[in-house]
């Protein structure tokens, strides 16, 4: 931070100047492009559109429409205002895309800008009529300081290495949660050296029913609905995020210490049957679309084969539906699982649990020490870019 403080006091002690971003960049709308289009141009260039899954990527087309150093945004939908950084890759845009060029690259820092958009453009989206927007005529309007660009640089050279930091971290934890699902596969792969029982045979299955969203109260019961078990939870739990009101707990299904909670229904076959183990001492509840596995196995390791890739083949056989994907009990009874003994139980799940630490756990490992990064990242990208207005 010093030398910063010493350009800044170098070279405008005063403060700077404030300017629109229509006034440093020129600003463009993406384009139509339909599914035949793509198909009918196949090629090498991205197209980018909504910016969320894929990283983005619509598709692939032979043409492309820019090669520049540039931003794009997203400007219509639950991601409007999200901002990408391009270093003159070729790559063309559709029409919920929006895109910034440098004027005067001897006045402003393309990445300037776009450090600068990521605390600035958010506030500029208009929430109404249900459909978030940021379109052009708006962020011309966004008010952008301008530095000397020696200090622009300087600022642009902080935030790439913490980037660059959490980047590495991320490619880490990636190759670890790889190791760490090979691993698993290896440990959880049986012959006819295992019994081999239906999951109907390990226990019994309860299909739940009841419990909303709106049911939840900050205090009472515990329970877990079923979209917080592939959207909140990881193999195990002793806590519950929910509760709900005791006279509501009493018409639903109880789930009783070292019961699995797997969910019934999903949207993609991935988190169908995917499955929490229930550690905590107190009885707790769940409702529809889940269903609950009584049994007298480790029920870690039970939780930790329903991730593995040989469950993951056997359950598709048994998903039905296109949008909403359903799995009866009695077809979730069919699918197969290895049951070794109970000592080799407890072996391999202190094998996973090293790994599940390392990779899963939010208060440890390589996850915990990318979100420090990312805070420490965010607190000095908005130190940085506070500048002072230079009054006229």
């Amino acid at each position: 931070m010093s030398k910063i403080d010493e350009l800044i006091t170098e070279m405008c002690p005063d403060g700077v100047d404030f300017r629109s971003l229509g006034e440093v960049c020129e600003i463009n709308r993406g384009r139509v492009m339909s599914k035949e289009y793509l198909r009918d141009n196949a090629g090498e260039n991205p197209v980018y559109s909504s910016q969320t899954a894929s990283n983005g990527i619509f598709g692939y087309i032979n043409n492309y429409d820019y090669e520049c150093e540039s931003i794009t945004w997203t400007t219509d939908g639950a991601n409007a205002g999200s901002v990408f950084y391009h270093n003159n890759e070729k790559f063309s845009i559709t029409n919920v895309c929006g895109l910034l060029r440098v004027i005067d690259d001897l006045l402003m820092n393309c990445k300037f800008v776009y450090y600068w958009l990521q605390i600035s453009a958010q506030n500029y989206v208009n929430h109404g009529m249900g459909n978030p927007k940021l379109m052009s005529n708006v962020m011309s309007r966004i008010p952008i300081p301008i530095p000397p660009l020696p200090i622009q640089e300087e600022i642009v050279r902080i935030l790439d290495a913490f980037t660059t930091l959490e980047a590495e971290l991320e490619a880490e934890l990636e190759a670890r949660k790889k190791q760490y699902e090979y691993y698993r596969d290896e440990l959880l792969s049986f012959g006819d050296e295992v019994e081999w029982k239906k999951l109907g045979e390990i226990g019994t299955l309860i299909r739940g029913s009841g419990l909303q969203k709106s049911d939840f109260l900050e205090k009472g019961v515990g329970c877990i609905h079923y979209g917080q078990i592939y959207t909140y939870y990881g193999t195990f739990t002793e806590k519950t995020k929910s509760f709900v009101a005791p006279e509501l707990a009493k018409r639903l299904k109880k789930v009783n210490t070292n019961d699995i909670i797997i969910t019934s229904t999903s949207e993609n076959v991935e988190d169908i049957c995917k499955a929490v183990a229930w550690l905590g001492a107190e009885e707790i509840v769940t409702g529809g679309h889940a269903t609950i596995l009584k049994h007298n196995e480790n029920p870690k390791y039970l939780a930790y084969y329903m991730q593995s890739s040989m469950f993951f083949d056997e359950k598709r056989r048994y998903a039905r539906g296109t949008k909403v994907m359903d799995v009866s009990s009695g077809n979730m009874g069919k699918i197969p699982m290895p049951i070794p003994t109970l000592p080799e139980q407890a072996r391999i799940v202190a094998i996973l649990d090293r790994f599940d630490t390392l990779t899963n756990d939010i208060t440890q490992g390589l996850p915990a020490e990318i979100a420090a990064r990312r805070k420490q990242y965010e607190y000095y990208r908005d130190k940085l870019l506070s500048f002072k207005e230079k009054v006229s």
